[in-house]
């Protein structure tokens, strides 16, 4: 049976590990959504047409380690901003959401564009400057060479971008259950989200 959850919010703000837990929990399927715009963005600095990019792109493409870059992701969020491409990439995320057994898909327009009738919708959101920690620690992690200033300054772009573009603004949907992760560690932000979905799984 088809049950969707589609998890919402700007970078770092936790909901790409609440999205994996949760999938993990319930047996669901898992789609990191802003994989796609990624992969389309990093073609777009190999010099492929943007739409070209999305409408030709495969499995493999969405496996590469250069995918997690700050210059992929700001590409990634320019790509975003195109229309054509959202409208592109839409289908594939619609039919991975009602798929049987259940699926989970994390991004910044999935409750309000891609899945409006998502059994559960969460946007998850934290201070910009507690995100930006997240990200930088997660980066230095990784071997790479940035700055924490750096770091805050690229989140606070995507954000403006993420939220002011024409197509598919990141927004809350009305109905979407709202989890500040600022003051919580990844297993209490987990554990949250697990008994908001349980909760509403038990009505259904």
């Amino acid at each position: 049976m088809a049950f969707s959850i589609a998890i919402d919010g700007p970078a770092a703000s936790g909901k790409g590990t609440i999205a994996r837990a949760l999938a993990d929990h319930f047996g669901f399927a898992h789609l990191d959504t802003g994989l796609l715009y990624r992969a389309v963005g990093a073609r777009t600095l190999n010099g492929v047409d943007a739409l070209e990019a999305a409408q030709t792109l495969v499995a493999e493409d969405l496996e590469s380690d250069e995918l997690r870059t700050p210059a992929v992701a700001q590409a990634a969020s320019r790509v975003a901003t195109i229309p054509e491409v959202r409208s592109a990439l839409v289908d594939f995320q619609r039919a991975f959401a009602r798929r049987d057994g259940g699926a989970v898909l994390d991004g910044r327009d999935i409750g309000t564009v891609i899945c409006p009738d998502a059994e559960v919708k969460l946007f998850v959101v934290a201070d910009d400057e507690v995100r930006a920690q997240r990200r930088f620690d997660e980066l230095v992690k990784k071997g790479m060479d940035v700055t924490r200033q750096d770091v805050l300054s690229d989140i606070r772009q995507r954000d403006a971008r993420d939220s002011e573009r024409a197509a598919a603004p990141m927004t809350a949907a009305g109905d979407a259950h709202v989890l500040d992760t600022t003051q919580m560690n990844i297993s209490q932000a987990v554990e949250e989200a697990i008994k908001i979905v349980a909760e509403i799984r038990a009505r259904r």
